[in-house]
């Protein structure tokens, strides 16, 4: 094969064919290539392919007219070709046979249709493509700073936040620009329709239980409270966009649904595109990394065979709840959930337990050891303290001797408890679910996600309930 050109960057030696947009092959070296000085995204003189064009320029050249991306209708058609178009010729490259797929013009993935090798690079990314969050605080310096002073004093928490409201502001800057942001490919390939908390309206919230009542509730409140930070008027948006209720939602769910979060050598936030179209899995094929440069690779962590989507982990696979609050969806596979025990807050966190220890099982009903536990603490803790300390030591110390003698002394009780909160969510599930079935779905559109949890819960607490009845 004849390579026209050779990318050197930060230690990757990417080979693109003269006949093709995609990768033949990426082989890791350290000798530079020739290679031609082109101005990026930024303006900065980069090292480029040969055919580099100014951003703008390239822009109207793709033919795109209009002005804004189309943010006020959710069914506005992305235009995800054009973008990859657009990152191909800014230095992202994909190696031979991966490729951008939809079934129905309205979700779209990365797939290969040939065999990839375990630890294979897949994608790079070149650091000019990446928003980072340390990036854009450091371009909107003072006035950013000011807005997000004002977002702690509204609420302490959200200092953890910061670097999802960085990438916010970044993309309703770009898309202020319109046609004039060298990102506007991207933006206008980023769908419009969104089904997680923050898309949810009061009536949504309103048919769910509590757990996952309490996450997308959540979410919307962090919401609420970056729009109010925003509009103080420090960062220099137009009123327009700011006013925008629509517009600033499409920009807080882009940011929160795409982001990849690294943590050294600081923490930042990061949005590749191109790398944000992988989608999750509970066993992923690949992972995304970011080197020295803030260029973003793609690498395989098994060999993935042809036909195969390429697939990330978004979050924790053993509790399903937290992706649905965030991005929106439920996935097929998952084997289990968490058991819904919010009221037991004060005995979680006093055991040390986290939501992922007290699960029971999709598939078969079945009840973590750790649910027990949790149920069988609050027991003690109201009828004989005494032995609740003896029990609290026993789990922290995992002396599982003596806690499996205080279970089976109060093996009834706990029974019961559980059998009580077992039998108090299938009741309000189904209240919930007849509830949102009631809704117009036209005007309801995120009803379909909504109920898919629901029933997921329903059928997984019914199993639960026939394994409890069968214990006495």
């Amino acid at each position: 094969m004849k390579l026209s050109s050779l990318i050197f960057s930060t230690g990757l030696l990417l080979a693109s064919d003269s006949t093709s947009s995609s990768v033949s092959a990426f082989t890791p070296s350290s000798i530079s290539s020739t290679k031609t000085s082109t101005k990026n995204v930024f303006g900065l003189n980069k090292q480029r392919n040969v055919g580099s064009t100014d951003p703008a320029l390239y822009v109207s050249m793709m033919g795109n007219t209009g002005g804004m991306v189309n943010v006020a209708d959710e069914n506005a058609q992305r235009d995800v070709f054009s973008m990859e178009q657009w990152a191909q010729q800014y230095g992202t490259q994909k190696v031979d046979g991966v490729e951008l797929y939809t079934a129905d013009g309205t979700d779209y993935q990365l797939i290969t249709n040939a065999p990839i090798g375990n630890g294979s690079p897949v994608l790079f990314v070149p650091s000019d493509l990446v928003l980072a969050s340390n990036a854009i605080s450091q371009e909107f310096g003072g006035d950013i700073e000011a807005a997000e002073y004002a977002l702690v004093q509204m609420d302490q928490g959200t200092a953890q936040r910061l670097p999802l409201f960085r990438l916010m502001v970044k993309i309703l800057a770009e898309y202020d620009k319109g046609q004039d942001s060298p990102f506007y490919p991207w933006l206008n390939s980023l769908p419009r329709m969104y089904f997680n908390g923050v898309a949810m309206t009061d009536a949504c919230f309103d048919c769910l239980p509590p757990y996952a009542k309490l996450l997308t509730v959540n979410e919307r409140n962090t919401y609420s409270r970056f729009v109010n930070a925003l509009r103080k008027g420090y960062v220099p948006l137009s009123q327009n966009t700011l006013m925008d209720d629509r517009v600033v939602k499409w920009a807080y769910n882009v940011a929160l649904t795409r982001f990849h979060e690294v943590w050294q050598p600081t923490r930042q936030k990061l949005i590749a595109p191109m790398a944000d179209m992988l989608n999750h899995n509970t066993d992923p094929n690949c992972e995304i990394t970011f080197d020295q440069g803030g260029n973003c690779i793609v690498q395989a962590t098994r060999d993935i065979q042809p036909g195969s989507p390429l697939t990330i982990s978004l979050g924790d696979p053993t509790n399903p709840t937290p992706l649905f609050a965030k991005y929106g969806f439920l996935y097929d596979d998952c084997k289990t959930i968490f058991c819904k025990a919010v009221h037991l807050e004060d005995q979680i966190q006093a055991l040390g337990y986290d939501y992922k220890d007290l699960l029971f099982q999709t598939e078969s009903g079945e009840i973590a050891p750790k649910v027990w536990d949790i149920f069988l603490y609050e027991i003690l803790q109201m009828n004989d303290p005494g032995s609740a300390d003896q029990f609290y030591v026993a789990c922290k110390t995992n002396d599982e001797d003596t806690k499996q003698q205080f279970h089976n002394n109060y093996f009834q009780y706990t029974l019961q408890a559980l059998k009580d909160h077992v039998y108090s969510i299938l009741r309000d599930v189904e209240q919930l679910t007849m509830k949102a079935q009631s809704y117009d779905i036209n005007t309801h559109p995120r009803v379909p996600v909504i109920v898919a949890h629901n029933n997921l819960v329903r059928d997984t607490f019914s199993m639960t309930a026939n394994l409890l009845e069968q214990m006495g």
